[in-house]
């Protein structure tokens, strides 16, 4: 059993000790292996219904229709933490992924022990280093795909002259409509992706031996690219978000606009909300700002590997914003979304802060 099971387990233990800025936290990860295993479950109890859709045919099955239902379930989890504003960056979007198949391995390989009692260790070995790592790999591709898609998107949105809805004050934002439906288009993309992995897996063109290789080299190869190229990212938005987060907070505190295009739409809302609106929007602002500051600055302490010092101000700053936000209400979050750019990263750093 152990041969079908420690590899996943293994491999997923060195992509967390790969975050070193450590986005993903060890009660989130067991709570994601659980959720893959229930999908497991599930699939499995669906199984034989799902066989009958196709003549009672197994491989047909095993080919086309297995890959669909299983990925499915896998990926449902992360899509709900997409939606939630939980993944900030491709690595969680890795990580979380990972995990997801782990748990299903797990869960689908103990599920295999007890049916097949009398198997040799072989077949636990293409199990446990084949079979499992394909579950991991594919469900961590499909939500590289997403997030790297919903980070373009999110770009394109930020340097349009109008940007969608703003979120609510104290968690990561909500989607609107037409957000939502960009996220499915992501996440679909992602998911067609995997199933389309899952099924030439299924498909055994090759030997078991051989495709438990090109599994255990191809998969790890290109996740370990993945974080690599996120925390290079990952460095690069930080030091870029310092200055622009300083920039708006001096803009704020200061009172005074200048001739920008910041400072042009600033000055736009004095003239269509009363002033002591405008003054919470402000504050709505400024709030915003200083925790994206001071989460940038945990990442960064993370990333040399120092703890981070406890501010007690948080919680009494996380308070204010929701009670700014109910105070200027939908319409002065709507009238804020081109100020705050609807920054799912920025806001999954308060996220982040919040869990600290």
């Amino acid at each position: 059993m152990i041969l079908a099971v420690l590899p996943i387990l293994l491999f997923l233990g060195g992509l967390l000790l790969l975050d070193s800025y450590k986005l993903v936290r060890l009660p989130a990860v067991l709570l994601a292996i659980a959720a893959g295993g229930l999908a497991a479950g599930a699939t499995w109890w669906a199984g034989p219904p799902l066989l009958a859709l196709y003549g009672g045919d197994l491989t047909l099955y095993t080919r086309y229709g297995a890959p669909v239902v299983e990925e499915a379930a896998k990926a449902a989890p992360l899509v709900l933490l997409m939606a939630a504003g939980r993944v900030g960056f491709m690595v969680d979007a890795a990580i979380y992924g990972f995990a997801l198949g782990t748990g299903f391995a797990v869960v689908e390989n103990t599920i295999y022990l007890n049916a097949l009692p009398d198997a040799t260790p072989f077949v636990w070995v293409v199990r446990g280093f084949g079979t499992a790592t394909m579950h991991g790999g594919a469900t961590a591709i499909c939500g590289i795909i997403a997030k790297t898609l919903e980070g373009r998107r999110g770009e394109a949105l930020a340097a349009a002259p109008a940007a969608p809805a703003a979120a609510p004050a104290d968690r990561p934002p909500a989607r609107s409509g037409s957000g939502a439906a960009a996220l499915a288009a992501d996440c679909l993309l992602g998911l067609a992706a995997a199933v389309a992995l899952h099924s030439v897996f299924n498909h055994f063109f090759f030997s078991p031996a051989v495709s438990t290789l090109v599994i255990m080299l191809v998969f790890p190869a290109l996740i370990s690219l993945v974080f690599m190229r996120s925390e290079r990212a990952l460095r690069r938005w930080l030091g870029a978000g310092f200055d622009a987060d300083t920039a708006l907070l001096e803009l704020i505190e200061s009172g005074e606009f200048p001739d920008s295009p910041m400072g042009r739409y600033l000055q736009t809302l004095r003239a269509r909300f009363p002033g002591p609106v405008v003054a919470d929007m402000l504050c709505y602002i400024r709030l915003h700002v200083e925790l994206w500051i001071r989460a940038k600055g945990i990442l960064m302490l993370r990333g040399m590997g120092l703890p981070p010092p406890d501010d007690p101000e948080i919680p009494a700053k996380f308070e204010e914003l929701g009670y700014l936000a109910r105070s200027i209400g939908r319409t002065g979050r709507l009238a804020l979304a081109p100020v705050l750019q609807a920054r799912h990263r920025d806001l999954w750093q308060i996220y982040m802060l919040d869990r600290k």
